[in-house]
């Protein structure tokens, strides 16, 4: 007799029952909590930078179980102001969910991050390691040369051609051998159409290539006005100041202090924004934790595989 081990699918759609705003000199972050006050904590953490939270991501807990913590990183999605770049940096924000916690009065909490949150997550956990249950990570991002370089540069262009050529159509020709800082340069200028447009642009591209299958919805998403404008902005601030870190393989190389944390890294065979040697040089320093490959997928945490891995982990961990 055989069986089929079930689908897991996102968990039905919640509201907060607690919402409110953790004011940070100029900053002022949302964030949210969901599912069960009485229930294991989780916190969430967004991509991009500039992503922002989203409803959708509520629902990778099962919410009898976790009380859900979702915030809105600076200058994103809910939190003020908008786009701000000022005093925005990896360590502000990894200070930013250490002030949740307290304000929460959470003991300890599993950390969840994707993409760049998966690099959030991991600065976070090495500075603040007692207070981490365990690490759900997905699409594993460290804002190292080579990683910017294949999407930014030379690599996933060869993969999206026709969706590269929407990316460097921004930029002149004289400028393109360094699209990253050719788009700085127009998001500190003062042509507000232009902004607004190489904002559209760089989003574009990211969710052009998020998916394995080409998805509709999310580059129709990725070019809402303000959306693209905090995701662009503070891409690529972080991505010029190479995330803040001391040095480009800070993270990966400081792993012994959560060596003992129980961890998943999730990871789409077919990411091409953040491609699976990423994951794999994670887990080679950091054999104790569990690296699951997607085999069909690309990036998005939307991805059927993805999904089911990462509600599989948030299911294993809700046990502990």
């Amino acid at each position: 007799m055989r069986f089929f081990k079930k689908e897991k699918k996102l968990y039905p759609s919640i509201e907060p029952f607690d919402t409110g705003f953790i004011k940070k000199g100029i900053h002022e972050i949302y964030y949210e909590q969901c599912g069960n006050p009485k229930g294991k904590p989780a916190v969430f953490l967004h991509g991009g930078p500039g992503g922002g939270a989203g409803k959708l991501s509520r629902r990778f807990f099962n919410p009898k179980k976790y009380r859900i913590i979702l915030f809105d990183q600076r200058g994103c999605g809910k939190s003020k102001p908008h786009t701000c770049l000022e005093e925005n940096t990896t360590w502000h924000l990894v200070d930013d969910i250490e002030s949740i916690r307290n304000k929460l009065q959470i003991e300890k909490w599993l950390v969840f991050g994707g993409s760049w949150g998966s690099t959030l997550a991991l600065a976070y956990a090495q500075k603040y390691p007692k207070y981490v249950t365990e690490l759900v990570l997905r699409g594993i991002f460290m804002l190292r040369e080579k990683e910017l370089k294949w999407f930014y540069q030379y690599g996933a262009s060869e993969i999206y051609p026709e969706a590269w050529q929407g990316f460097i159509d921004e930029i002149p020709e004289e400028e393109r051998f360094d699209l990253i800082n050719a788009y700085r340069k127009i998001f500190n200028g003062e042509d507000k159409e232009k902004k607004l447009s190489a904002a559209k642009a760089w989003s574009k591209w990211e969710a052009s290539a998020s998916f394995i299958n080409h998805n509709v919805s999310a580059v129709k998403d990725s070019v809402n006005a303000d959306f693209a404008l905090a995701f662009a902005l503070i891409e690529n601030h972080y991505f010029i100041n190479k995330g803040f870190l001391d040095y480009e393989n800070q993270l990966i190389d400081n792993i012994d202090p959560i060596r003992h944390i129980p961890a998943v890294i999730i990871q789409g065979r077919y990411d091409v924004v953040c491609p699976p040697t990423t994951a794999y040089e994670l887990y080679s320093k950091w054999p104790e934790a569990e690296l699951k490959i997607a085999p069909f997928s690309g990036h998005s945490a939307f991805e059927k595989e993805i999904t089911e891995l990462l509600i599989e982990a948030t299911d294993t961990f809700s046990k502990n």
